[in-house]
């Protein structure tokens, strides 16, 4: 078996160094942490709180988030249903690492982030790609049970999406419950980007529709929320006995996430509202100017309704994804990540960050114009 690096971190190397290279690859906010959070981190690493913690992680940080999921109608005991790990990526590790066995089949909607086909590789999982691209990057319950057999084991999305920034509409998540829950599948839903939605949308978790709690597996963190992105700490939100077969593997692999981690995210969620608010508002408006820079080049894109991604059509400049993304950065010195290290179906594509000061998202828009103009047809 070979997993290949991966794409975003290729170019995200090839900035490293340049000052000149403006990125829109990596997904970071380029906030930082806010205050009240780090320095909840400070007093506690004062107070020499730099211990393990219990395996299921800290009982004050999952009751806090056993309160946060309330808002969005899903009802999980702190105690037994909430595992804090070293970010969403290993909770996602965990899981799939709990639930197939080889040959299980795995159903990933694509485009989708790049650890969900290496991490399912390494279960030796089939992996059955569910293409979005022809029903407006989202799946719906038809294309989702028409791939559906006696092996599948797992169905696995993220809503609002990354690389699109697409959500699926309620009233298909909620048809797609009830596929889930007449096939009796597992639903992995990465919810990350819940919190960052843009104009009258809302977030909506399929874990909320009835029954769907004993089939749904909800992966969220701190990342992107908070920007807390270096502070590896998210969470598995699942049913105990399955969460109890994770936490076996979490503690031999990493035992619990950092401890002043864990008290961080705890004051997050009771302070820092505030300032995830402005940062959602900040990047609603850096995606409205990036949609009219693109939309002035004559490029198509569906407008992002969360999340902080633009999946950008490039088809109409003649070039490939790859194509594309190499002469963006060695022309023009802006790091775009390729549509296909999303998957098969994000060829034409290039995903691009508006996670960006301003200045640049507009000085890399100026540049990537010079690109479209050179090869629109």
């Amino acid at each position: 078996m070979e997993i290949q690096p991966s794409g975003i971190r290729r170019f995200f190397e090839l900035c490293i160094g340049h000052d000149d290279i403006i990125s829109l690859g990596v997904g970071e906010p380029d906030f930082a942490t806010p205050w009240v959070i780090r320095e909840e981190a400070f007093y506690h690493l004062e107070k020499g709180h730099t211990s393990y913690t219990s395996n299921w992680g800290l009982i004050e940080l999952r009751e806090e988030i056993s309160k946060y999921l309330e808002k969005y109608d899903l009802h999980y005991d702190a105690k037994t249903e909430i595992l804090p790990t070293v970010g969403a990526s290993e909770g996602l590790d965990l899981v799939l690492r709990t639930i197939l066995n080889p040959g299980d089949e795995l159903i990933i909607c694509e485009p989708c982030y790049v650890s969900y086909d290496p991490l399912a590789d390494l279960c030796g999982a089939k992996i059955v790609h569910l293409d979005t691209s022809t029903t407006n990057f989202y799946p719906t319950a038809e294309s989702l049970e028409k791939l559906i057999t006696e092996k599948t084991k797992a169905v696995m999305f993220c809503s609002p999406s990354n690389p699109t920034g697409r959500i699926i509409p309620p009233a298909e998540l909620e048809k797609i419950a009830e596929v889930v829950k007449k096939h009796e599948i597992w639903c992995l839903s990465d919810e990350i980007y819940c919190e960052l939605i843009y104009d009258q949308n809302k977030h909506v978790s399929i874990g909320k529709f009835d029954g769907m709690k004993d089939y749904t597996i909800i992966f969220n963190g701190f990342s992107k929320s908070f920007a807390m992105t270096g502070w590896r700490i998210g969470y598995i939100v699942a049913p105990n006995e399955l969460l109890k077969q994770c936490c076996k593997l979490h503690a031999y692999n990493t035992i619990c996430p950092p401890i002043f981690s864990q008290y961080a995210a705890t004051e997050g969620l009771k302070m820092a509202w505030n300032e995830v608010e402005k940062m959602r508002i900040s990047y609603q408006q850096r995606r409205n100017i990036m949609q009219d820079a693109f939309e002035k080049m004559g490029l198509k894109c569906i407008e992002p309704e969360g999340a902080f991604y633009m999946f950008v059509d490039i088809r109409s400049t003649g070039l490939t994804s790859e194509e594309f993304a190499t002469e963006a950065i060695q022309k023009h010195s802006v790091a775009v990540v390729p549509g296909t290290c999303f998957g098969k179906c994000g060829e034409g594509f290039v995903r691009c960050c508006y996670a960006t000061d301003i200045k640049k998202i507009n000085t890399a828009m100026e540049r990537l114009s010079q690109l479209v103009a050179e090869h629109k047809k």
